[in-house]
């Protein structure tokens, strides 16, 4: 019997230290995180690689920020219905809107509450009947 594969998440943040509270969460969680420091490696990781369980973008980003990832990710093929959780500290309704218009699942201010982040992932992530 073979085990399950593991869910595979996305992360693309350019702060060092949010980047390894979320790894560390999600691999806690069996997910295998790719992490991208900026959004030209979170862009290369869109354009070049399988779809991941769910994607987990910053908003202010060097090089393409998260609105224009979600708009690439959800041009891509199987892309377009992949969980995409928008973290940020940008709290403008503007920028809430502008990221869900673009495709955005869900938009989680920093600081996050890490118990809180977990669930809404599992609620993007259960399996449906």
């Amino acid at each position: 019997m073979s085990e399950p594969l593991k869910p595979v998440a996305l992360v693309v943040e350019d702060d060092e230290h949010i980047a390894h509270l979320l790894r560390f969460m999600l691999e806690r969680e069996k997910y295998t995180v790719h992490l991208a420091r900026d959004g030209r490696e979170g862009q290369a990781f869109i354009q070049s690689q399988p779809v991941p369980t769910i994607v987990l973008f910053d908003v202010m980003l060097p090089f393409v920020d998260g609105f224009e990832l979600v708009r690439l990710a959800r041009a891509q093929p199987g892309w377009e219905t992949v969980p995409v959780v928008m973290l940020t500290a940008k709290t403008q309704e503007r920028d809430i809107v502008r990221a869900l218009d673009a495709g955005a699942t869900d938009y989680i201010l920093k600081p996050f509450q890490p118990n809180e982040l977990l669930a809404r992932l599992r609620r993007f992530t259960r399996p449906r009947p």
